[in-house]
């Protein structure tokens, strides 16, 4: 049961490790609606079922389907290729950035990360699109 009342920003976590989760959700929620999925077929298969997110923050390395396969997947949707997407990754390579950069995603934050940075992204980007 969300707390968050209805007209608060919708956002998808993507990340198959439970602790960053956790850590996720339990700083997010206070500001946001949070749904999170273990995997990226599971995150696509929730928008295929008609749930549109404001935003989805997803982990690189994810079982099922993998961030840069979750962006290309997204980005080639008419219906999903204006949601926007932060990847979180514990790969801070210059090449692994730039190529979710240049595929569509709006930001790259390595992990370990600081929970008000990320906020302060995620604020960004939502403000960007009118959320």
């Amino acid at each position: 049961m969300s707390l968050t009342p209805a007209n608060h920003a919708k956002v998808i976590i993507i990340e198959d490790d439970k602790y960053m989760q956790l850590i996720l959700t339990e700083y997010l929620n206070k500001l946001y609606e949070i749904k999170t999925f273990n995997d990226g077929l599971d995150g696509l298969t929730y928008l295929h079922n008609g749930n549109m997110p404001d935003l989805i923050i997803s982990d690189l390395n994810t079982p099922g389907i993998n961030g840069f396969e979750l962006i290309t997947q997204l980005k080639a949707s008419n219906l999903f290729n204006t949601i926007p997407i932060i990847i979180i990754s514990g790969d801070d390579s210059s090449e692994k950035r730039i190529r979710c950069l240049n595929s569509g995603a709006d930001d790259y934050i390595v992990k370990p990360f600081n929970p008000a940075e990320l906020e302060a992204r995620v604020r960004v980007v939502l403000k960007r699109i009118g959320k």
